[in-house]
């Protein structure tokens, strides 16, 4: 319940309801992974623009200029190298994070059937989509206990669902539901230390990987994502919500 309100309050700093100077303390200090585009850049604008302190990384930050125009800090992180993950924890070191996004992914699916699948192409898409997150929860841990939200969003996929099947995507699919299962079995431990861990789905956004057909813009799932980790509360842990709040089947 307090984590619901404080991060309530920082929602209204965010909306504009108070300014930031005027609750001392309550601001939050999120990280988002993957942030030089897409969703993941959208999510650091309206974080940032609206008073919270946001760490944005990028595999190649001297290429990220629209992410450093945002104001945010922003941080070198390949999430599939140890040592990068290793040197970013250590320029950390004493800052306490409140939120971890984890927003890195790729697509990792060109092949039209399965025989024709590139196991290749697989093993990429499962060290970025799903060991990726993990070994940023990892290194990132001692940061994220001394925040007080201590809030773990894992973004994944309704395509993640095993019920929700509709066939093809092999790689992309098997994932992200690889990623909600890891996130299950973080939630079961961590969640007795304090920390909520959800696994989110921004919804079919057009970015360059959902496409210029994609049913919403990157504003509208962000904008419905932050409202989503706005009520997030220990009751949530370890749940899959889409960016409307709606549970999704596993």
């Amino acid at each position: 319940m307090l984590k619901a309100i404080a991060f309530t309050v920082c929602v209204s700093i965010m909306a504009g309801v108070c300014p930031a100077s005027a609750i001392a303390g309550t601001v939050m200090t999120v990280l988002v992974t993957g942030a030089n585009r897409g969703i993941g850049l959208e999510m650091v604008k309206q974080l940032q623009s609206r008073g919270m302190d946001v760490i944005g990384t990028a595999r190649k930050p001297g290429e990220a200029a629209e992410l450093k125009a945002t104001g945010a800090r922003v941080e070198q992180l390949d999430v599939t190298d140890a040592d990068s993950l290793a040197a970013l924890a250590r320029r950390l070191d004493g800052v306490k994070i409140d939120m971890l996004i984890n927003n890195a992914g790729i697509g990792g699916h060109t092949a039209a059937s399965f025989a024709e699948t590139d196991f290749t192409q697989l093993d990429k898409t499962f060290a970025v989509n799903t060991l990726g997150p993990m070994r940023v929860t990892q290194a990132l841990l001692p940061h994220l206990r001394r925040g007080e939200q201590k809030t773990v969003i894992q973004i994944s996929s309704r395509m993640g669902s095993i019920e929700g099947n509709e066939g093809g995507y092999y790689g992309y699919r098997a994932s992200k539901t690889a990623l909600n299962m890891m996130n299950s079995s973080l939630a079961l431990e961590l969640g007795e230390q304090g920390f909520t861990c959800v696994v989110v789905h921004p919804g079919w956004v057009q970015t360059d990987m959902g496409g210029a057909g994609a049913d919403i813009t990157p504003e509208v799932s962000v904008k419905g994502l932050l409202d989503v980790f706005a009520g997030l509360g220990p009751g949530d842990n370890g749940k899959f919500y889409d960016y409307q709040g709606k549970k999704i089947p596993w």
